[in-house]
């Protein structure tokens, strides 16, 4: 393992955007410099939010950082979507304290992507290195890193980190020119209610895309009430500030795509997805008015239509939902990685794991064999 020296900063704020985003990368804009900033600086993550940013940086020769992992200290484990509730309970029963904990992740975001941020592949292991340390020397129950990129599992894997195994629905762009041309590989059964659907969802409405400087703050003001509204029935209260959204317009208008439902003119609904390199992410919906079929509608079928149209390869539209099988979404394996130093808490997870991984697969088989694609190839 390549020698140095990992240090910990205040915030992603805190360091050059230039430098964060040499190791990030452009692919997945969850780890940009921009979304994690716009983070802090909006008040969704840090004092009194249960997550404390806690970027860990190794720097190179040239002084520039050159890997970088985004952590945060947890006082408990929610919008994180990976669930350990029962590990926490178990571990405190013991006698242990299970919170703070360290997550690295995109917070609130169950989008798979890079954890360890590397313009330096090779210092992946002293990346992972350091993580442990920080566990470790603050006497810590545990990390855990969230909805990895499977490339990246095995890195942790060979570091003695457990490996958690989930499901998740994707749609896959299968070099479709339309909606109809996906459409004419479902079944005749899915095809005939998916027009009915959408053909119910749109009924006096206008759905409109908004991307880059067609974005401004009236949208925004219109998207918080939807977001409001499912945030308070989701969660209690939202994650997000409204000054989040702000800041997202400002600085990555570009790689956001906003779908509104406009009923004379007035927005009753939306869809807020992010742009990746070859992926749109669905993030967050709401609406201020019921309309039987428009969840679907925007979050899912207008998905379809500007991936077709903007040549990308897939489509995740967030965590659960087995409803999205019939709609042409697959389930596809998602990855989790935990560092649990003690020994006796290690041992019992890991069997615990083993046995959920077993059904995990079982149900990901069982769905896949229900997708509604023609069965004549």
């Amino acid at each position: 393992m390549t020698e140095c020296t990992a240090r910990v900063v205040g915030g992603v704020a805190d360091v050059p955007r230039d430098q964060w985003d040499a190791c990030a990368g452009t692919r997945n804009p969850f780890m940009s410099w921009d979304f994690l900033a716009a983070l802090e600086r909006s008040g969704s993550v840090g004092p009194g939010t249960g997550w404390q940013p806690l970027p860990l940086l190794i720097d190179g020769a040239d002084g520039r950082v050159a890997a970088a992992a985004p952590l945060y200290g947890k006082t408990h484990s929610h919008g994180e979507y990976v669930f350990d509730h029962g590990w926490a309970d178990a571990w405190e029963r013991a006698g242990g304290q299970y919170y703070p904990k360290i997550q690295l992740a995109a917070p609130f975001s169950p989008v798979p992507g890079p954890r360890l941020l590397l313009r330096d592949q090779a210092l992946a292991p002293a990346l992972i290195a350091g993580i442990e340390t920080l566990v470790e020397r603050n006497h810590l129950s545990s990390a855990h890193a969230t909805f990895i990129e499977p490339d990246q599992a095995p890195l942790f894997e060979a570091a003695g980190w457990l490996i958690r195994e989930d499901s998740q629905f994707h749609w896959v762009n299968r070099g479709y020119k339309d909606f109809d041309d996906f459409l004419a590989t479902l079944s005749s059964a899915k095809r005939k209610n998916i027009r009915k659907e959408r053909a119910r969802a749109v009924e006096g409405l206008e759905i409109v895309h908004l991307t880059g400087s067609d974005l401004d703050e009236t949208h925004w003001d219109a998207f918080w009430q939807f977001y409001q509204d499912t945030g308070a029935r989701k969660w209690g209260r939202p994650y997000l500030t409204r000054s989040f959204f702000s800041m997202l317009g400002e600085n990555m208008a570009d790689r956001v795509l906003l779908m509104l439902a406009n009923r004379q003119g007035r927005p009753i609904a939306g869809a807020l997805n992010l742009i990746g390199a070859d992926a749109l992410y669905g993030r967050y919906w709401g609406c201020v008015e019921d309309v039987p079929n428009l969840h679907f509608e925007l979050c899912y079928y207008q998905a379809i239509d500007a991936a077709i149209a903007r040549g990308l390869s897939r489509v995740e539209a967030g965590a659960q939902g087995s409803h999205k099988l019939a709609r042409g979404y697959g389930p596809e394996p998602t990855y989790s990685a935990h560092f649990l130093p003690n020994p006796s808490f290690r041992r019992a997870v890991a069997d615990f794991l083993a046995a959920e991984r077993t059904g995990v697969q079982r149900d990901r088989i069982w769905l896949s064999e229900r997708a509604p694609f023609r069965k004549d190839g």
